[in-house]
């Protein structure tokens, strides 16, 4: 199996698990948050919909700069019903999709940064950047699922059985 058929394989489950999570977000619900301190529970759907854009990034970019100093931030759609959210998923998988492609194995042993201020804060190759974009959006989604939970929302079994959903039945 080549690099870059692993990590479509993998951006092809966490879809399917990031599809299940979103599914259960309950409408109308976006301003919460657990903790003064917590993102909104919107701000966090947002990420795990569209985290595949990173992807996408990291195959056509040489780096990205997640807070450049102009104070400028990525545009983003705005989203109000679970509806926006998943077309947003859909969206930004067909973009990674496509991203994969058009590149590599060659091209994914390449290096890529990501930034912040203009400054480096992590480098490798891009097919590590890419595992660790994936290992951030499982992070997200957990998060998402520990917000579920606290509003009475159902909790997806996603990498096995869930209080809400026995899939080893």
């Amino acid at each position: 199996m080549t690099t870059k058929q692993f990590l479509v394989d993998q951006l092809e489950r966490e879809v399917a698990r990031s599809r299940k999570a979103l599914e259960q977000m309950p409408e109308g619900k976006a301003d919460w948050k657990p903790h003064e301190k917590s993102m909104q529970f919107g701000y966090l759907a947002d990420m795990v919909a569209t985290i595949p854009t990173w992807i996408v990034f990291q195959l056509k970019q040489d780096s990205l700069d997640v807070a450049p100093a102009d104070g400028s931030k990525f545009p983003r759609t705005p989203k109000v019903t679970r509806a926006d959210y998943l077309k947003a998923l859909d969206d930004a998988a067909a973009q990674a999709r496509q991203a994969f492609k058009e590149t590599t194995d060659e091209k994914l042993a390449t290096s890529w940064q990501l930034k912040a201020r203009g400054n480096v804060v992590q480098e490798g190759p891009r097919h590590q950047m890419i595992e660790e974009t994936i290992s951030h959006w499982s992070h997200h989604r957990g998060q998402m699922t520990v917000y579920l939970r606290l509003m009475g929302a159902k909790v997806p079994a996603l990498f096995g059985p869930s209080a809400d959903e026995n899939s080893f039945k």
